[in-house]
């Protein structure tokens, strides 16, 4: 079936996504597979070509140059067989708010890092939203360049943004920023909910020219279809808050910003899951996204099932990303209810593949 439509986006799998996000009943979860890699600079050649360089610019990121590359990882999708539509965003090894807020962009082994910085309070009061920004303006042609190529064979997504408690550590320095908390509460929490409108600014912007796709809305990086406006909420530096610092200046920073996006989501790391009861007091928050990432000191899969359950007992849908072992497989489909359950798993080939249908399902 997937062959017969361009990137095996075959307009009859909405219909599961949207049992997903209405938790209806399912005999098995929505599944996804992909062969890509979790590293998303080495996927283009015009991205890897960077890596001879310190720094990126705006200058040397050409949208045009990222698109063939773009359509030959899509076509995983004419093979593959899953539930899933594959779209594309914006460069997602590109750090884009970083830039648009002034960071120096530097170039890593794999990755590239929006540099942190120590400006004053008052400078980091003024930060706002350059729509002549140099990084604004190459953001935006990127979305117009997949647009125009997709030309409604494929949806096309916001990028890969930080939030606001990021983008606050990457404008004051990570220590600081906490430290900040403590020496001026008011201060900090009025520009953390500054942050915030920078990033509903930006996504909003981004969707005022991307067509919605068969009716929806859509986010790339974990190929997700929304029936409702859609926004990806990040909060990696809230790994330095307690809870209780947490409520008291993020918790009404997400629950605003997600209130803006109907189909507002959070991506969330193993390591975060301190936080997790915190984060799911915000009822706009209408999706959990939960990276399992083995290697990054969080629980494995038995760890993690207890803090997975808790989302779903908290009637929320449940996105997981990761690779799993055919026993770490078993484990997490006897444990979790199919419903509002997607696994998006990430596999080295297709005999991978083959090895774990059959255990969810397919």
């Amino acid at each position: 079936m997937s062959a017969t439509f361009p990137f095996g986006n075959d307009p009859a799998k909405i219909e599961g996504y949207r049992r997903f996000w209405q938790r209806a009943p399912v005999a098995r979860p929505l599944v996804g597979f992909s062969v890509k890699s979790w590293f998303p600079l080495q996927e283009f050649a015009a991205s890897a070509a960077w890596q001879t360089a310190d720094e990126l610019t705006p200058d040397m990121v050409d949208p045009e140059a990222f698109l063939d590359d773009q359509e030959r990882l899509l076509r995983e999708g004419e093979t593959m067989s899953d539930d899933i539509l594959r779209g594309a965003s914006p460069s997602q090894a590109v750090p884009w708010l970083m830039g648009m807020v002034g960071a120096r962009l530097r170039i890593l082994p794999g990755s590239i890092l929006g540099e942190s910085r120590r400006l004053p309070r008052a400078a980091v009061e003024q930060v706002t939203l350059e729509r002549d920004n140099p990084w604004f303006r190459k953001y935006m042609a990127f979305i117009d360049a997949l647009v125009r190529r997709a030309e409604g064979r494929f949806p096309v997504s916001h990028g890969t943004l930080v939030g606001p408690s990021d983008l606050f550590a990457g404008l004051r320095g990570a220590s600081q920023s906490i430290l900040d908390l403590v020496e001026e509460p008011e201060r900090t929490a009025r520009a953390l909910h500054r942050m915030a409108d920078i990033f509903r600014e930006i996504t909003v912007a981004a969707w005022e020219r991307i067509p919605l796709y068969h009716g929806g809305y859509y986010d790339a990086q974990y190929q997700l279809w929304a029936p409702g406006p859609i926004a990806r909420l990040q909060e990696d530096a809230s790994g330095l808050y307690s809870p209780s610092l947490y409520r008291r200046f993020l918790q009404p920073v997400d629950r605003a910003l997600a209130a803006h996006f109907p189909c507002a989501f959070i991506h969330l790391h193993s390591t975060s899951m301190f936080l997790l009861d915190a984060f799911l007091e915000i009822e706009e928050i209408r999706c959990f996204q939960v990276n399992y990432e083995v290697r990054s000191g969080g629980p494995p899969v038995a760890g993690m099932i207890p803090y997975w359950c808790k989302i779903q007992a908290a009637d929320r849908p449940l996105l997981l990303r990761g690779s799993f072992t055919p026993d770490e497989m078993r484990l997490l489909v006897d444990a979790l209810d199919p419903r509002g359950l997607y696994l998006y798993v990430m596999v080295e080939d297709m005999a991978e593949v083959e090895a774990l249908r059959p255990l969810v399902g397919m």
